[in-house]
């Protein structure tokens, strides 16, 4: 009841410029240094099959995204976690402006970090990380959540990230934590009615390097989709400022954007189906493994907790995460 309190005071457009104006100030100091906490347990051992040969990474024309990652491991003696548990540090990308999923709270102390994929960023912080160890949390834009991996910037992703092929083909991805859709966000005076002809002539925002850019080059309905942002919140700013008609973002993102303010709404059903993924550096076989253990155990154990927090208010009830699956 106290997280929904605080979280109140975000709604609206008085919320969303506050949450901007907090943006403006922070932006520069990307990193944030959390304390960690340990916890104890490395889940079930029999979660990862012995004698399992992984397959061939499926190719773009015969992938399926959401079935594309390796089977848990609860091992800390791979190569990427061993080093990670050496230097006692986990740097995790993330967003700090997505309301509910990660955003810096004005409510609180120095705008803290807070917000579902906060929540799970944490929980694998605390199972991979050795006792002492410190996870460090670095504000990612959109548009560069693959440049960080590959660069080395970050060890991994907890940040709405679509598992999609192409990506595949530049990163690794954990089995998904949450599923999905492509929506339209408009003032509620507009007679936009979805993603279909209704958007021609119009001038719809998406973010540089997301799902929603992608599907809008895929198909435009003849809407001007010239106005891309580092990042979603900026797209709502526009859509507040009259400067875009309409907003198309993950669904999930939409509801809350439409929850911070009431003048908006979402149009029309989703038109994808798609599934969030932590996403690794190519090649981190041993990291990947250790993540989906960690996901093994979260989805009994803290999913539904996080979701009734930060979710439930915006998305009603669920069924709850998607079922892991494997690629083997």
């Amino acid at each position: 009841m106290g997280a929904r309190r605080v979280r109140a005071g975000l709604r609206g457009w008085g919320g969303v410029a506050a949450m901007a104006t907090a943006l403006a100030c922070v932006l520069t100091a990307v990193l944030v240094l959390l304390p960690l906490t340990t916890s104890g347990g490395d889940g079930d051992d029999s979660a990862y099959g012995g004698g399992v040969t992984d397959a061939t990474r499926a190719k773009a024309d015969t992938c399926k995204p959401e079935a594309s990652s390796l089977r848990p491991s609860p091992s800390d003696s791979g190569p990427v976690v061993s080093a990670i548990r050496e230097k006692k540090r986990l740097v995790i990308g993330v967003d700090q402006n997505s309301y509910n999923w990660g955003y810096r709270d004005p409510n609180k102390p120095g705008g803290s970090l807070s917000g579902f994929d906060i929540d799970l960023a944490q929980a694998i912080a605390d199972q991979i990380l050795p006792a002492g160890g410190t996870v460090q949390f670095r504000a990612i834009p959109t548009n560069q959540r693959i440049p960080a991996l590959q660069s080395g910037q970050v060890d991994m992703i907890v940040r709405t990230m679509t598992i999609n092929c192409d990506r595949l083909k530049q990163v690794d991805f954990s089995t998904a934590y949450f599923k999905t859709g492509q929506q339209v966000l408009a003032p509620r005076t507009s007679d936009i009615t979805g993603y279909n002809a209704s958007l021609k002539g119009r001038k719809v925002c998406s973010a540089a390097g997301s799902t929603a850019e992608t599907e809008l080059k895929k198909e435009s309905f003849g809407a001007d989709i010239s106005t891309t942002v580092p990042n979603q919140l900026d797209c709502l700013v526009r859509l507040q400022l009259g400067e875009v008609d309409a907003v198309v973002t993950d669904s999930a993102l939409a509801a809350g954007q439409a929850a911070q303010d009431p003048t908006v709404e979402i149009k029309g059903d989703t038109f994808t189906t798609e599934y969030y993924g932590v996403a690794m550096k190519k090649g981190s076989d041993d990291l990947v493994r250790r993540v989906n253990q960690v996901l093994v155990d979260y989805r009994k154990q803290r999913w539904q907790v996080s979701y009734d927090e930060w979710l439930a208010d915006d998305l009603g009830k669920t069924s709850g995460p998607p079922a892991p699956q494997y690629r083997d």
